[in-house]
């Protein structure tokens, strides 16, 4: 046996949920760039757990469903106030999303039946639990979900309790459905190592949680806005971009594992920093994320990932630093929770060996003669 570090280029399952060939991301087939241009998040979402597009019918009776569940137990609105206000908020999200599972009568019903309910529920409720805990943070009471109202839309107005514009909803709804899924990723992988011992959903959505915390996985939208801030100007961007480059240092949001010729959904997280600039008449952000991207291809040949334009999206929407991950999860549960009704129907426990490379040939020694 070899070992085959970070298991890259590792085929370790099949699925039919979503695919990266030649630098193309599909969902179910359908090309990415057909999906931010003209799905909304609840269509995107229907696809990966079902397979196909719904109907009118269909996607009504999803986006009910997704409604009447939106709102959390009262006991995790106040196990959230029992947090530290400087927690971080990753780590908040995975301990009240394994917290769910203590109210939820469905929690260990493995029937498929209960498992979509229990996918419905936390994709619902992980946009309630965000946005509750940053108001009872920032010393303010949670804002109730809205009736008849879009994931987007509803985790705008629950985080800001005023109505967002069109603008605002149609910008987070597009990088909803940017980052829904991602073929067979860390925080994917690890929810499917999960339920593959037929542990239940929440557990596994926790284990992806977890591993989408980790600044290699989902921090980097974080780590981008933090160097735009460390920036500060446009006028600032080519003496640091060079002193950068000059001295060998990673810059944040650039290249991809599996894109060669760069992220196909980076493109359509520009044009959505550009429109918003324009509504809220600041474009700074997004004229140094361009300056950036033109300098680092120009002289690295590096292109910019799907993290490199979220943040200035984020942080034009008004959202605090700390949440892009948060709702990068908002997102990838509809990746997760598909992935793990595939494993659930074709189940077998993934349980890979691995190399030895410690001593060899040794021997117990008494406990006087060491």
């Amino acid at each position: 046996m070899t070992a085959t570090k970070g298991l890259e280029g590792i085929v370790a399952t099949t699925s039919s949920i979503s695919s990266i060939i030649d630098g193309v991301l599909t969902y179910r087939g359908i090309d990415i760039d057909e999906l931010a241009e003209q799905a909304s998040f609840e269509e995107v979402v229907y696809l990966l757990w079902f397979g196909k597009l719904p109907n009118e019918s269909e996607l009504n009776k999803l986006k009910a469903d997704l409604c009447a569940n939106a709102a959390i137990p009262a006991a995790i609105i106040e196990q959230l106030r029992l947090y530290p206000k400087d927690a971080n908020a990753m780590a908040v999200l995975r301990s009240a999303v394994s917290s769910l599972a203590l109210y939820d009568e469905e929690a260990n019903d493995m029937s498929l039946a209960a498992n979509v309910s229990k996918a419905v529920k936390l994709q619902a409720q992980i946009p309630t639990i965000i946005a509750a805990f940053a108001r009872i943070r920032d010393g303010l009471e949670p804002v109730a979900p809205k009736e008849n109202a879009s994931i987007s839309e509803n985790f705008l107005y629950m985080l800001s309790g005023v109505q967002p514009d069109p603008i605002a909803i149609e910008a987070l709804d597009k990088a909803l459905v940017l980052h829904a899924d991602h073929e067979l990723n860390a925080s994917t992988f690890a929810a499917r190592v999960t339920v593959a011992t037929l542990s239940d959903i929440y557990s596994g959505v926790t284990s992806a949680i977890g591993a989408l915390k980790g600044p290699l996985h989902g921090g980097a939208n974080e780590a981008v806005m933090e160097m735009l801030e460390e920036i500060g100007s446009s006028e600032q961007v080519e003496s640091y971009v060079n002193q950068k480059l000059a001295n060998k240092e990673k810059l944040m949001g650039f290249g991809h594992r599996v894109y060669k010729n760069g992220d196909p959904r980076a493109k359509h997280l520009q044009r959505m920093s550009y429109e918003l600039g324009k509504l809220t008449g600041n474009l700074e952000w997004y004229n140094m994320s361009i300056k950036i991207d033109n300098m680092v291809v120009s002289q690295k040949g590096l292109k910019p990932n799907v993290d490199f334009y979220s943040a200035s999206v984020y942080t034009t929407l008004g959202i605090a630093r700390d949440l892009f991950t948060p709702i990068f999860a908002i997102s990838r549960a509809s990746g997760w929770t598909a992935h793990i009704l595939e494993q659930y129907e074709n189940n077998r426990l993934i349980r890979p060996r691995a190399e030895y490379v410690g001593l060899v040939s040794q021997s117990y020694v008494p406990i006087a003669q060491r």
